[in-house]
This record gives C-alpha cells, sequence and structure tokens, in this order.
C-alpha cells in the first residue's frame, strides 16, 4: 500500500496545496546515479501526452469556483493546444454562431517567466492574485475541476453557508456521480492505496462541500485512512463583520462535528496560528502567506508517508494513526511545529555529542516518562482558541499520543513504543528524516527570520497530538453552538451531542482529578 490521492476544496486550500506539489516537484532527481529519497510514486501518477511522451502529473482532484483558477488552463501544454476558436460548428444552426468569450486573466510575471525557461522575478503579496500565479506544477486536465455554479466573490450568490455547499454536492452528486466520475479513475490505477487525503475551508460553504464527500467516500472506501485538514478563520478573525463571524462559527462547528466522525484523522488548522514565535512574520490576509506556512507544517508531519525508507519501517499514514488515536475514537489532531537554521542545529548537536564525550557518556538524553517533558513547540495552528476570556482557569491538558517527524539535527530524546501500552507517559513515535524543507522561489522566505541555512532550506519539528485540551475546544465550540440563534433547535441539538460525545472519548481512560490536571 503506499499511493495518497488528494483532494482540494477551495482557496485557501488550493493556496496549500499549490506550495506542497511544489514542494514535491523539487525533489524529483534526474541523473541516473541519484535517487530521490522521496518515492514520487506515492504523490504523482504516469501517463501519457497525446504526442506520445511520458507524463508526471499529481494524483489530486481540484476543486473551485468559476473565475477563481486565474490563468491556468484546464488543458496545458503538457497535453494538447486548447480548443480551436474557428471549429466550423455548422449544421446545427442555419446562420453563424456569435461566441460570446470573457477577457481571459492574463498570466502572472511569475509564470511568463517559466513558460519561456526565464528565472522568476520574486513574488511579492500584492503580485499573487490567484495560487495559480505560482504554481510551478503541470496537473491532468481530470484534476481541475471547475464549479461553475458560483462565481469567486460574488456578492449576490455568496459560497459562504455550510447547506449551500451539501446542496451543491447532493445536485450534482445525483446528475454526475462526482467520485465515479472524477476520482474513481484515479483510484483504479493506483495499485493500493495508502489512503486520502482532503485538504478543504470548513468556515464556508466547503465545509458542507466537503461533507458530502466524506459520507460518499465511506461508501465506498469504508476501510481507507482518510485525513482531513480543516482550514479557515472560523471566526477569529476581529475584523470580519460580526454576523460573517457567527456564520463562520457556525459553520465550522457543523464540518467539526461531520467531518471528524468521518475522517480517520482531522486536523483543524486556524489561518492565523494562535501562537507566534518572534522568527515568524507573515501577513495574515495574504493566502499565499497562510497557505505557504500551512504546507510546511503538513508536508513535513507526514513525510514518513512518501519516504522510500522510514524508521522501522512503521511511516505510512495508518502506522501514524496508531500511534496518536490508539482507541480508534480519538481522530482529532493538534497539528504544531517549530523551524530552525539547520545550520545552527547541526552545531549546537556536534557541540552536545563533544560534550557528552568528554564526560564519558555517549549518551547525552534518555527518553522522558511524563507528557509535561514532551517538545514544547514554537508554533500552534490548531483552531482558535474559544475558551479565552472564560471565567475558569486553563487546566493543563493530558497528551494520549502524539506522531512527529523532525527535519534537521534536532535534539531530541527517543521513542516510546506507540504499541506498548503498558509503558508510563504517553504514546509517542519519532521519525528523523535529513530531507530539509526546501524555500523555493515560489516561496515568501522573507515571513521566516532565522538567516539562510543550507541552501535557503529550513529545519522543521512537527508533531500530531491528541490530548485533553482537544477536548476542552470541542466543548467551548458546542457551548457557543448552544447559545446560537443560527442553527435550528433540532439540527443544534443534533450538532451539541454529537460535540459531547466527541470531547467524552478524551475523558475515558484519563483521571481528571490526577496530578497532572492541576491548574498551571
Amino acid at each position: 500500500m503506499h499511493e495518497i490521492l488528494t483532494l482540494q476544496f477551495g482557496q485557501q486550500s488550493n493556496y496549500l496545496g499549490t506550495h506542497f506539489w511544489n514542494t514535491q516537484e523539487s525533489y524529483f532527481t534526474y541523473p541516473p546515479d541519484e535517487e530521490s529519497p522521496v518515492n514520487h510514486d506515492i504523490h504523482f501518477r504516469a501517463g501519457v501526452a497525446p504526442d506520445g511522451s511520458d507524463t508526471y502529473t499529481p494524483r489530486t482532484l481540484i476543486y473551485d469556483l468559476k473565475g477563481a483558477f486565474g490563468s491556468m488552463k484546464r488543458v496545458n501544454t503538457l497535453y494538447e493546444a486548447e480548443e480551436d476558436v474557428n471549429v466550423d460548428r455548422s449544421g446545427v444552426w442555419p446562420s453563424k454562431p456569435i461566441v460570446q468569450r470573457a477577457a481571459p486573466i492574463q498570466p502572472s510575471p511569475y509564470q511568463t517567466h517559466l513558460d519561456a525557461g526565464l528565472d522568476p522575478p520574486p513574488l511579492t503579496t500584492s503580485t499573487v492574485r490567484y495560487w495559480s500565479d505560482y504554481s510551478r506544477v503541470f496537473y491532468h486536465p481530470k484534476s481541475l475541476v471547475h464549479l461553475s455554479e458560483f462565481d469567486m466573490n460574488d456578492s449576490l450568490m455568496p459560497f459562504e453557508k455550510w447547506e449551500v455547499g451539501m446542496e451543491l454536492f447532493e445536485k450534482m452528486e445525483r446528475d454526475e456521480d462526482l467520485v465515479d466520475r472524477d476520482l474513481r479513475p484515479f483510484a483504479e490505477e493506483s495499485d493500493g492505496m495508502q489512503g486520502i487525503q482532503i485538504m478543504t475551508g470548513i468556515d464556508d460553504a466547503w465545509g458542507g462541500w466537503a461533507s458530502g464527500w466524506l459520507d460518499r467516500l465511506r461508501d465506498d472506501y469504508g476501510k481507507l485512512s482518510i485525513w482531513t485538514w480543516g482550514l479557515g478563520d472560523q471566526g477569529g478573525n476581529m475584523s470580519t463583520p460580526r454576523e460573517k463571524r457567527l456564520q463562520q462559527i457556525e459553520n465550522s462547528a457543523r464540518s467539526l462535528h461531520t467531518l471528524a466522525e468521518q475522517s480517520s484523522v482531522y486536523i483543524p488548522i486556524t489561518n492565523v496560528p494562535i501562537k507566534l514565535p518572534s522568527y515568524l512574520s507573515m501577513v495574515d490576509t495574504s493566502p499565499w502567506h497562510v497557505g505557504a506556512l500551512q504546507a510546511v507544517a503538513l508536508e513535513s508531519v507526514t513525510i514518513s508517508s512518501r519516504l522510500r525508507t522510514a524508521l522501522g519501517g512503521r511511516g505510512t499514514l495508518q502506522d501514524l494513526e496508531a500511534t496518536f488515536n490508539s482507541t480508534g475514537k480519538r481522530r482529532i489532531a493538534k497539528l504544531e511545529l517549530s523551524i530552525a537554521d539547520p545550520d545552527v542545529l547541526s552545531e549546537k548537536a556536534s557541540a552536545q555529542i563533544a560534550q557528552a564525550e568528554k564526560a564519558g557518556s555517549t549518551t547525552s538524553h534518555q527518553p522522558s516518562d511524563s507528557d509535561e517533558q514532551l517538545t514544547k513547540f514554537d508554533i500552534d495552528t490548531f483552531t482558535k482558541d474559544y475558551r479565552i476570556g472564560a471565567s475558569r482557569p486553563t487546566k493543563r491538558s493530558h497528551v494520549f499520543g502524539r506522531a512527529e517527524a523532525a527535519r534537521g539535527d534536532w535534539n531530541l530524546t527517543e521513542d516510546r513504543d506507540p504499541h506498548d501500552r503498558f509503558g508510563d507517559g504517553p504514546a509517542l513515535q519519532r521519525f528523523a528524516a535529513p530531507l530539509l524543507f526546501p524555500l523555493l522561489d515560489s516561496f515568501p522566505a522573507s515571513i521566516f527570520d532565522i538567516g539562510t541555512g543550507k541552501g535557503q532550506k529550513v529545519a522543521v519539528h512537527s508533531g500530531l497530538t491528541t490530548s485533553t485540551a482537544v477536548a476542552d475546544q470541542v466543548r467551548a465550540v458546542e457551548q457557543i453552538v448552544r447559545r446560537m440563534h443560527m442553527v435550528g433547535i433540532d439540527e443544534r441539538e443534533t450538532i451539541c451531542n454529537g460535540l459531547q460525545t466527541m470531547a467524552e472519548e478524551y475523558d475515558e481512560g484519563w483521571d481528571s482529578g490526577s496530578d497532572s490536571d492541576d491548574d498551571d
């Protein structure tokens, strides 16, 4: 089992996805005597262009609204020329048809330079108008799906309410059988799928659209590992009008209730990190910047699922799940990360090894037995902290399990076997990879003030954690929804009961009255 199919739903997901695919493309090695540590067949598919040449394109489906694709054409130069506008359409109508065409969106200077084989100019937040403006990858024509029923930024028919997305999916599913039309061709050409990853907005209509997809996927691929990355402001941007913020919270709660239930793993990610270190300087109103940070976290924490070799051979999506979700019911995971200059890390690691050898010991660290000694990350990308301003004090969270990925010479302790349920402390598994995260010319490298490192690359330490902090957040969302009047009474009760049940899964087997639950 190795292939992973990717579904991308909506603007922010496609900004994230573009960074993700650019990064995967950068791992390709072409000299015959050099092999990439990344198994490209996991995320890319081999094909043949109309002229007989071989192609290699992402295993992905990209959905967005009309006008959101920018200058990207559905049929690119890898396959065939655009439809000939002079083709003879006579024979149906006696008169010659008049074709009305909207003015095409002009490619960005970055794209025109790439097409000409030139070094592209630096990108800025003002020059990136669409996610396609900085794409370095050719997609198969079947990967790009335009939802022409809605226009991007349409004030008359905005794609904002959760039920609008669900209704659109149900209509298209009845008319065309979306899963059969779009996904099945990619699934059938896979030898044995490792899983499906979904990147989707959750605080607008894309949450309802993704919920429809997941419900159908569970019918057809019941036992397959499905990871959902839920993106959005989630009502956290105070500059947004109050009514829209409440709508975002309602949409996010509905998405949490449905997506977390149907997904193998559900990772909510706020567009603005809760915890911001001093070395991170990003424009939170730029989806290009936001997507870049999200891509560093997502791409790094799942790096073991695409490497040719992984620690102990346990690197698939299923193996990661087994570490932080031992019960099979704690599906909501918290995503965090730290970023550093790889040269600085290497110097520190060398100094610590020399110090340990001088002291007569080659081991400078011992496995920790307490969740309080787990690594503290610099950046918290979890959902907006709805507990801020709450009357009760924040409790110290208890960690059930964590899967970590370290890229670079991070100073880390040893693993704790995630299958040993009788050991002290939470289940912990760490994957170490020397492959650093590349800061490509399509990436806003200026958001990191840590030096250039090894040739414009950064070291990343990321982790997915299940803990009682997740339950606290779920309960906080449930309390907000219970007080809202935008949701019908029956539906509100269903959502609140479902969220309560999810939160209770993080209480099972954990004594909340123990010392580890004392106030900080």
